[in-house]
């Protein structure tokens, strides 16, 4: 099981702003992962990106450029 830690989780409207997203950061090299919506948050497509805090700015530039729209962010134990 996986230590957790505090990481910036983004959630989306969509699955396919969620998918969109991890075909981006892969693409672009920008660490992160999809994940689960976690349980103390409520999104509208069950998937989120979940990165270190620190990408937070590089995460937002990405997203804009793309065109993918966020939810919301969120710091959290994961």
């Amino acid at each position: 099981m996986r230590k957790k830690e505090l990481k910036l989780v983004v959630t989306f409207h969509t699955t396919t702003d969620a998918m969109a997203m991890e075909q981006v950061c892969q693409e672009q090299q920008v660490a992160g992962r999809l994940i689960p919506v976690p349980r103390e948050i409520s999104a509208g497509c069950g998937l989120a990106w979940c990165t270190v805090l620190e990408c937070r700015d590089l995460i937002k530039d990405v997203m804009q450029k793309e065109g993918i729209e966020e939810e919301a962010m969120y710091e959290c134990m994961v």
